[in-house]
């Protein structure tokens, strides 16, 4: 299995700036590019106005400015449409690049992502099933049909893959985890195409969905993601110094009294969970967990209790911006998400395979 490596950043300034003060920046950006997005849109506003009816929503705050002309009429369009959808955007693209930062340091492996143990897979043909037997269970978790479908198939993968690869946590089983997710994510793909073949007319609307969108976003999506996301993330936040730990080497975490077997499968179970419940919500969106925590790397953040945080709010940004992109770029015509991460994705992560190749030839 192949090591994340260790680049050599002497020449880059943010490596050794405080972190209090990036995720300070970090977050800063994230509000203001927060308060963009919701701008944004057919009946677009100043991001002053939106600023303004934003806090006059607030209790207490609301008293601190005059009554905006604007807020009866767009209160709708910003609260009930725009928002959802940007916090929704946020906290998938702040949970992707999170899981991916740890399954890259639990598997050794940079190339892994939060899909490689088929669990996308397993949501993609929940959602099918849901698509092809027309059942409506709407109105559960906040989720529709096809949400509700993808989130317990993803779900039943994650525990396929455990009972699969045995319960040992060593590199060996890790190895294998990764082979069965393989394994799952082509049984699953053949399944759903031959489920499409018999149901030509629902081909277009699973289609989508496998792309990634977050068009059905709406506040019940929201809690119910936030309820998952917050103990998930604070729980992965506390694990750096452990990361760094495995990162290192099965010996190395074994010598500093970490039970590495254990660790690994509880940190693959809440990542899962968190991977599960993004999916449903929004569909499959690739790269961000795959390439954020790389790009950190290249910036001199190696060390995982820095890497964790700062990949949080940089995903989060990251999606937003793409979803923002993904809704206003054609309008009224709505372009994927999961294209647009694409588009940014796989030049970068083809860029970096190629700067990598560079440095160990000299």
């Amino acid at each position: 299995m192949s090591r994340i490596p260790k680049i050599k950043t002497k020449q880059i300034g943010i490596r050794h700036r405080p972190l209090a003060w990036l995720l300070l920046i970090l977050f800063a950006a994230l509000i203001l590019l927060l308060l963009i997005s919701v701008s944004l849109g057919p009946s677009s506003l100043g991001i002053g106005d939106s600023f303004k009816i934003l806090l006059e929503r607030l209790p207490l705050l609301g008293r601190l400015v005059s009554h905006n002309e604007y807020a009866d009429k767009y209160y709708t369009i910003i609260f009930d449409l725009r928002l959802p959808r940007v916090l929704l955007s946020s906290l998938a693209g702040a949970s992707l690049a999170l899981v991916g930062a740890v399954f890259q340091s639990v598997f050794r492996n940079p190339l892994a992502d939060p899909h490689i143990l088929g669990i996308s897979s397993g949501a993609a043909l929940g959602a099918t099933l849901a698509v092809v037997s027309g059942l409506d269970v709407a109105g559960i978790l906040g989720l529709g049909s096809m949400g509700l479908f993808a989130f317990v198939g993803a779900l039943l993968t994650v525990v396929i893959v455990f009972v699969a690869a045995g319960t040992r946590g060593n590199d060996s089983a890790m190895s294998t985890m990764l082979l069965i997710g393989v394994a799952l994510g082509t049984l699953f793909a053949s399944i759903i195409s031959l489920l499409m073949l018999f149901n030509h007319d629902k081909i277009t609307r699973v289609y989508l969905w496998t792309m990634g969108s977050f068009s059905s976003a709406s506040w019940p999506k929201v809690y119910f993601v936030t309820a998952i996301f917050l103990p998930c993330a604070i729980y992965l936040l506390t694990q750096g110094r452990n990361l760094n730990l495995l990162l290192a080497g099965e010996e190395e975490a074994l010598g500093m009294g970490l039970d590495t077997a254990r660790q690994r499968k509880t940190l693959i179970l809440v990542c899962s969970l968190l991977v599960a419940t993004t999916v449903s919500v929004s569909g499959i969106i690739g790269f961000v967990g795959l390439i954020i925590p790389q790009l950190l790397r290249v910036l001199g953040q190696n060390d995982l209790r820095r890497q964790l945080p700062l990949a949080l709010l940089v995903g989060g940004i990251f999606v937003l911006f793409c979803d923002t992109v993904a809704r206003t770029l054609l309008a009224p015509v709505e372009v994927p998400v999961g294209i647009i991460t694409s588009l940014f994705g796989v030049p970068y992560f083809i860029s970096a395979i190629i700067r990598q190749r560079k440095k160990e030839q000299y």
